[in-house]
């Protein structure tokens, strides 16, 4: 995985109160299709934290990016390298590699064409423009849970 999370300057986009508060809990009820809710365990805390997030499929490969920078959803998926995917009912235990910074435009602009009209996602790029700015994680292996 990459370096220790408190190791690196970090960029990140605190979302606005609406969208932290009333967006997050609601969004799989907008956009059932697209809203997946991840669950790791905290670096530090070591507590399980959830937090919506969008599966990109891209040929023919998973990915999770973070729009909105170094979150801590992010940080912590990094250091562990594991996490949860609940979507639809369904859970399946995943394990992610980071996708090294040259290989991630490509991988951004299909979320963007995906996602880009999603409340703030769009802007989030647009205020982090750097694709080093965004963790991306190619999930490598998914095993659904009974």
């Amino acid at each position: 995985m990459s370096a220790h999370p408190a190791e690196t300057p970090r960029h990140y986009l605190k979302p606005p109160w609406f969208a932290r508060v009333v967006g997050n809990r609601m969004a799989a009820r907008f956009r059932p299709d697209v809203v997946w809710q991840l669950s790791v365990d905290g670096w530090q805390s070591g507590r399980r934290q959830r937090t919506p997030v969008a599966v990109l499929d891209h040929d023919g490969d998973r990915y999770l990016i973070s729009a909105r920078g170094q979150t801590d959803w992010s940080l912590n998926l990094s250091a562990a390298g594991r996490g949860q995917l609940d979507h639809g009912g369904r859970t399946e235990d995943i394990e992610v590699a980071d996708v090294p910074v040259p290989a991630r435009p490509p991988l951004i602009d299909a979320y963007l064409a995906n996602y880009g009209r999603m409340p703030t996602v769009g802007a989030s790029f647009r205020a982090l423009p750097d694709p080093a700015d965004h963790p991306t994680f190619r999930i490598t292996r998914s095993a659904p849970r009974a």
